[in-house]
């Protein structure tokens, strides 16, 4: 069995590190390292983490999740990286389901099943899919725990909440996009791998209870903008030359029902500031990813989009995915 290093952005959550770092002590698998990437806090943490024994590499100034996750996978040292965020709190066999179940299926990366803290009984998350309006779906979030997520499955998307993932498949498919700061930066690096045909699994016997975004608030005017923007790097950076002929519908139509959810949450004006910085970074980002397989991408997007649509028929539909559908028309079936 492989060994793995622990790696834990940080970002002023003290307490919450106080919580689990002893936590990963009683995990049944022991982490071979832990490695706390400390994002600028000025609240003690790195303090805190280096006395409970984690190693600790701190940034001077708050740069973001994604430049915290690449400076902390710099001091892994395992074949094997467990990403997870200081609010998690894993179940003891957490680790061991995770890589006992991605070496046994010759996976890429793994993650589990998360409930939600103060609701257990729900889930906060599964695996993610992304529609081809580029917004994405964190599968089972604020659903009532049950049997459909409880099947193992093959993904293309997980959420870096809680995720195992072998350390060179950050060599393969490169870093995360420091460019999107925080928020989505998880579904941009598993569209790389995923147009690499390199997936993952799902294991939902791999539990933990997640607070979700403790950092910056769930629905909080940061959090909003920066998923408002980064919605549009995904375009500028994945959607092939002529995108809007074949997903400017879809795109519209998932951009504005979204304006439309941070309407209804209070968060207009943030996500117009957020559509506002996408747009002016929109040129600059554009060609500046990976090239891009128009076909494999129109595929996978059209596959993630049916199974969105099949969760929603069998647990009930969320009106934004009502109206997506409703309004951007059905995905396109696979060839016979």
């Amino acid at each position: 069995m492989g060994r793995v290093s622990v790696l834990i952005p940080n970002w002023n959550g003290r307490a919450r590190l106080e919580s689990l770092l002893p936590r990963l002590k009683s995990q049944t698998l022991a982490p071979a390292q832990v490695v706390v990437a400390d994002d600028g806090s000025s609240d003690g943490s790195a303090e805190a983490a280096a006395r409970l024994g984690a190693e600790v590499v701190r940034l001077p100034r708050r740069q973001g999740f994604a430049a915290a996750v690449n400076a902390g996978l710099r001091a892994c040292t395992e074949e094997w990286i467990a990403l997870l965020n200081n609010d998690v709190e894993p179940a003891p066999d957490w680790l061991e389901r995770l890589l006992v179940a991605a070496e046994s299926s010759k996976a890429w990366f793994a993650c589990g099943k998360l409930l939600r803290q103060d609701d257990p009984q729900r889930l906060d998350g599964a695996f993610d899919l992304l529609c081809r309006g580029a917004t994405a779906w964190r599968a089972g979030a604020g659903r009532l725990d049950g049997s459909v997520w409880d099947r193992p499955r093959r993904i293309h998307f997980a959420g870096f909440a809680a995720a195992l993932v072998r350390r060179n498949l950050f060599e393969i498919a490169g870093p995360l996009d420091e460019r999107f700061d925080s928020y989505l930066e998880d579904v941009d690096f598993c569209l790389r791998c995923a147009l690499r045909a390199l997936d993952g699994v799902y294991v939902p016997q791999a539990r933990g209870r997640h607070a979700g975004s403790a950092t910056l608030g769930r629905w909080s005017a940061a959090s909003v903008r920066l998923i408002a923007r980064n919605q549009l790097l995904l375009v500028a950076l994945h959607f092939p030359p002529g995108w809007r002929r074949s997903f400017g519908r879809a795109v519209l139509v998932a951009q504005a029902l979204w304006g439309l959810v941070a309407l209804r949450r209070g968060a207009f004006r943030a996500w117009l500031k957020g559509k506002h910085e996408g747009w002016k970074m929109f040129h600059s980002v554009r060609g500046s990813g990976p090239s891009t397989d128009a076909g494999r991408l129109a595929a996978l997007l059209a596959e993630s989009e049916r199974e969105i649509l099949v969760m929603q028929r069998e647990c009930g539909w969320d009106a934004y995915w009502r109206l997506y559908f409703l309004l951007a028309g059905k995905p396109p079936m696979p060839p016979p």
